[in-house]
């Protein structure tokens, strides 16, 4: 009886034991879909996503502690929005490639709707730009960023519909992309929002210009668009704020106490880091609270002035690695819909990067985008996470079936 309980007990231990690796064996099998990943990409967006937590933590904390809260309250909200936004990252990588395109129509016109939102009475007003709807818990909902999305796959659903005998979308289909995606940056400019406005139109451009139109039809694209920004300034349509921004770009010694002084003191903190930096957590323009919206637009100055010219090159070093794993998925795509998605994903990524980054260093105008994954914002995180669930499920689909 004792020996028969022994070699039951024997057996449910070695089984207990053999669990794990099965478990490991699954994950490891040619067919399963955790080996498809480009474990690259996620590696570099969780090490952007952690980095970019720190650099929050430390941006908010000494305010926080100045006014008797909880100078944990940054941290624990960034941590949600990273969890909340790989949730998201996983449930689209998991889907089916040709699910993309079928969904494109679907999120364009609920993209729409919160757009339309935001200009309605359910629109918050921050910083000079209704961008924003008020949800319940204290958190707010930015439709523009799920725009930047939708503005992608329907432009890439629309260009890569080709006949068998073409090789090039027709200009029809051109013009139906262009007027379809002019719909919601026109809705972006209403707010205003010109930061995502500019991400959208370069979207725009180049997934007409990688989709392979005629060359005469992209100069007469980019004809329109210059004519577009001179009746824009002649017409003064821009807002006194926005006209202000650009002043203090065109000439930084204008005014450094009015409109130029947040890019002004984001410089002397991104120079004061010198080569290691004042270390996290002690930057002392940071911790003075000297650069507005440090823990966003300006998040790259206070990684320059606490972890100096090497922690900025890292970030730098880090979105160029994303960016080039992004390509690769570009170039590898099975069709011409996964590589004009791929595309317009490096086009957005790069591009906001780019103006966040000169923003702190003075050669771009101030313009309020988030640094990908490192400043904080819970839609900005959920719109970049999902773009990262696209990637990966190009590169699954080709991995798989290649």
């Amino acid at each position: 009886m004792s020996a028969a309980r022994g070699w039951a007990g024997q057996r449910s231990t070695s089984g207990t034991a053999s669990l794990p690796r099965s478990l490991l064996r699954r994950a490891t099998a040619r067919d399963s879909r955790l080996r498809h990943l480009d474990w690259v990409l996620l590696a570099t967006v969780l090490s952007l996503s952690l980095l970019g937590t720190l650099l929050v933590w430390s941006a908010t904390q000494p305010a926080l502690i100045a006014s008797g809260a909880d100078p944990r309250t940054y941290l624990m909200k960034q941590l949600l929005n990273i969890a909340i936004g790989l949730v998201l990252m996983t449930a689209v990588s998991l889907l089916d490639y040709r699910q993309l395109r079928m969904y494109a129509p679907v999120l364009y016109g609920v993209s729409l709707l919160g757009l339309i939102a935001v200009l309605s009475p359910l629109g918050a007003r921050v910083n000079g730009s209704k961008s924003w709807i008020a949800v319940p818990g204290g958190f707010q909902i930015e439709p523009s960023e799920f725009g930047k999305i939708a503005i992608i796959l329907t432009t890439a659903m629309l260009l890569s519909h080709v006949r068998q005998t073409e090789n090039r979308p027709r200009i029809r289909s051109v013009g139906l992309a262009i007027g379809i995606a002019a719909v919601p940056i026109a809705l972006v400019v209403l707010e205003p929002d010109l930061g995502v406005a500019i991400i959208m139109m370069m979207v725009l451009i180049g997934l007409v210009a990688l989709s392979g139109i005629r060359l005469r039809w992209l100069v007469g694209m980019a004809v329109g668009g210059a004519l577009t920004v001179l009746v824009v300034l002649n017409l003064h349509l821009l807002h006194a704020y926005q006209l202000s921004r650009l002043t203090s770009f065109l000439n930084p010694t204008a005014d450094p106490q009015g409109s130029g002084y947040n890019a002004a003191q984001a410089k002397i903190a991104v120079g004061s880091g010198g080569v290691f930096g004042q270390g996290l957590f002690h930057g002392q323009l940071i911790s003075g609270n000297f650069v507005p919206e440090q823990h966003t637009d300006f998040i790259f100055a206070v990684a320059g002035e606490e972890l100096g010219f090497i922690g900025a090159a890292g970030i730098i070093a880090l979105l160029a690695v994303l960016l080039l794993r992004a390509l690769r998925i570009a170039a590898r795509a099975d069709d011409q819909f996964g590589m004009l998605v791929a595309s317009g994903i490096v086009i957005w990524f790069a591009v906001q990067a780019f103006i966040n980054i000169g923003m702190a260093v003075g050669i771009m105008p101030v313009t309020g985008l988030p640094l990908p994954f490192v400043s904080y914002g819970g839609s900005a995180m959920f719109a970049d996470m999902v773009a990262m669930g696209i990637l990966q499920a190009v590169h699954r689909h080709r991995s798989m079936f290649n």
